[in-house]
């Protein structure tokens, strides 16, 4: 088709977020009479699915220790359950597995699921917890654990697949996406406005009237060229106020595939089993020579995936001690040179499954070495930023909670045509100088 001169609604990123905004907002603009799909067109200077996206481990899960989170994980658990065919989502369920440290958390973030209609068990104890995990799997052998949150619903889905899903969803209804498409700036109103009125690529401007930023880690890139705070003020708990804070940040996230049967990982009954996350504070030693790797809380996730091809799943990401202006998001993925697993992930990785269970022992010899990885552009309290600058700017910065949270641009869509939504409130720009930060938990992760 071509890229247009203009267009109502530009988005800008073919992801979860961008391509899930497209198809709601195509929805609404229909049901009100007020436009069709045809007002709207996706840009993404490679292709559907080619960033994180298209790289993500594909958990489903509901496990947050704020309740903010856990509120709006529960509305894209319902976009998933939705049409699990077209998503390619495979609702087998989620676990915590957790230490004594976590204990508190873990009890919290049960009684807010039960009081938002979230269906979980809860196991206490560390004979109780041993139990109910030999009782899925004969060969568990984790040490360190003293509860167990089961949730009922979540699981994993196929990344690429999905985001075709929501594609096809969102040209259903007649939404343009167009790729190879790279945004070099954005054109303003003139006088008082702040307004952008225009989309400026490497193939022509495109005037709009909205715009929405759904580029992942591509996030600081877009907001530089819109002049938006490279730093912000944040009001901690006890009332201070600390200037200076970089915007962005960023942090490597770890991930590989164990290149065995994904039927190895079946449960007692022959099923396909929940996603595990294991998080615990006993040594972690190297299955392959008995040297220890960890001596501090230490965390895993892994899931039998034949996407993948065997068992995939990974640990905690580290931090990019790079400042964000110097760091170099592309090639992105698999492709860089810097930002990929290695040798002290693999051993670390697949030393971890060996301890949870008995199965998985001698098989780190199997880990498919293949890159793999990628950058996540995190906030400065690592939670979400969903909110509206330069008066028609919608911008979906997920510090990389984003795939999980396919519901997210039906919240931005609803928000585009004037309905405000409550479940976005608590990740508003302004809670840092307000100081309306969300709770930490004692998980070993930035995000959890």
């Amino acid at each position: 088709m071509g890229i247009p001169a203009k267009a109502r609604y530009v988005i800008v990123g073919a992801g979860i977020h961008g391509l899930s905004t497209a198809w709601k907002l195509a929805e609404l603009l229909e049901a009100s009479g007020k436009g069709s799909g045809k007002d709207i067109l996706v840009i993404d200077k490679s292709g559907i699915a080619a960033g994180a996206s298209g790289i993500a481990c594909g958990v489903i899960r509901n496990n947050y220790f704020q309740p903010a989170m856990r509120e709006l994980m529960a509305h894209s658990v319902n976009v998933w359950d939705s049409d699990p065919e077209t998503f390619h989502y495979h609702p087998v369920g989620y676990m915590q597995i957790s230490h004594e440290g976590m204990h508190e958390d873990i009890v919290s973030i049960f009684e807010q699921q039960k009081a938002i209609g979230y269906e979980s068990t809860l196991v206490e104890g560390k004979d109780q917890s041993t139990e109910y995990m030999k009782g899925l799997f004969s060969d568990w052998r984790a040490q360190g654990i003293t509860s167990v949150l089961h949730e009922k619903r979540g699981g994993y889905a196929n990344n690429v697949a999905s985001i075709e899903g929501l594609a096809k969803k969102a040209t259903a209804h007649g939404v343009q996406i167009e790729t190879g498409v790279t945004v070099k700036g954005f054109k303003g109103a003139n006088g008082s406005s702040s307004a952008i009125t225009a989309v400026e690529t490497d193939k022509g401007a495109i005037e709009c009237d909205e715009v929405v930023i759904a580029a992942g880690p591509w996030v600081k890139t877009l907001w530089d060229m819109m002049d938006l705070p490279t730093e912000v003020s944040i009001k901690s708990a006890d009332g201070k106020t600390h200037a200076g804070i970089p915007t962005w940040r960023y942090w490597c996230l770890e991930e590989g595939v164990l290149g065995v049967d994904p039927d190895l990982q079946k449960t007692n009954d022959g099923k396909m089993p929940p996603v595990i996350h294991v998080d615990t504070d006993a040594p972690l030693h190297s299955d392959t020579d008995g040297s220890v790797l960890r001596e501090e809380a230490w965390g895993i996730y892994y899931k039998p995936d034949f996407h993948f091809g065997g068992v995939q799943g990974g640990a905690m990401p580290y931090e990019v001690m790079t400042p964000a202006d110097s760091v170099s998001i592309d090639p992105y993925g698999p492709e860089s040179p810097e930002f990929i697993v290695g040798e002290d992930f693999a051993n670390m990785w697949t030393s971890a499954l060996a301890f949870c269970q008995e199965r998985f022992s001698g098989k780190g010899v199997t880990f498919k070495k293949e890159p793999s990885g990628g950058l996540g552009c995190f906030t400065p309290d690592s939670f979400p930023v969903f909110d509206r600058f330069r008066e028609n700017v919608h911008v979906i910065a997920d510090s990389n909670h984003g795939y999980k949270m396919i519901g997210v641009g039906h919240l931005i869509a609803e928000e585009i045509m004037g309905n405000q939504q409550a479940l976005l409130e608590p990740f508003r720009f302004s809670r840092y100088p307000e100081g309306k930060l969300h709770p930490v938990s004692n998980s070993p992760y930035p995000w959890s």
